[in-house]
């Protein structure tokens, strides 16, 4: 039986079950919420995905990004399921002399699930009056730091730099501004090693350049806005389009 080539969700949808060994979705799956546990049970009977289902997962999920990138991210970051959560991160934080912290709220995009509070301790007193939305990503805030959008796609790369001087956000939908920034070796293989970790054959990486020069994954992403960069969406799906149909081709002749 010839192996099943699924490029579209209605053919996913359609042929879903039937999926095995020697199989290929190619393609990023919009899936619905709470069908990603489709991604994984792909992966275990066999499937052939691209982009990766690990891949697909991180995408999706804030949450997600901060429990498997962790050791890209801003030290003392950590993912809060509940409320013990937070209250179990307060001494650890108020030892290091941690105060400022921003919150991520889990599937929120253009900055709008970004949050900024005083102390951890700010945010456990509300979240112990009240309901919050878990999962929640905190990290510490960096002060001063550079914002720096990077396009990986195969061998083109680019990056841009966001600005707000009236915000810490510092999103184009949010009201910031941006212009081209040199991307150099060392950004780069910090992109590509995130990637490889998490799987991506593409990615687009929001970093963070603190005052002393360090590099961190803020997220990553298989789509994201462009209207900083070079590129355009037209082109940026093309190129997506051209290494799907390379995974393809190294698929075949395997």
């Amino acid at each position: 039986m010839s192996p099943l080539i699924i490029r579209t969700i209605t053919e996913f949808r359609r042929l879903y079950r039937r999926l095995g060994p020697g199989d290929l979705v190619l393609g990023r799956l919009a899936l619905k919420w709470g069908e990603e546990v489709k991604l994984f049970d792909l992966a275990d009977r066999g499937v052939a995905l691209f982009p990766s289902a690990l891949a697909q997962l991180l995408s999706r999920s804030k949450a997600a990004q901060a429990e498997v990138l962790g050791e890209f991210m801003v030290p003392a970051g950590f993912v809060a399921y509940a409320l013990p959560d937070l209250a179990d991160r307060l001494g650890e934080f108020q030892a290091q002399g941690l105060t400022q912290v921003v919150t991520k709220r889990d599937r929120a995009n253009l900055g709008l699930g970004v949050s900024s509070w005083p102390s951890l301790e700010a945010l456990y007193n509300l979240a112990a009056l009240q309901d919050i939305p878990y999962p929640v990503v905190v990290q510490p805030f960096l002060p001063q730091a550079r914002d720096l959008r990077v396009v990986v796609l195969g061998e083109y790369a680019e990056a841009y730099e966001r600005f707000n001087p009236h915000s810490f956000r510092k999103n184009l939908f949010q009201g910031g501004s941006s212009q081209p920034a040199e991307l150099t070796p060392e950004l780069l293989d910090f992109c590509r090693r995130a990637m490889a970790r998490g799987k991506f054959p593409y990615a687009v990486l929001d970093l963070l350049v603190s005052m002393g020069g360090e590099v961190y994954l803020s997220e990553i992403n298989l789509q994201g806005g462009l209207k900083g960069a070079k590129l355009s969406q037209e082109e940026f799906r093309r190129r997506v389009a051209a290494l799907g149909e390379e995974f393809f081709g190294q698929w075949a002749n395997s």
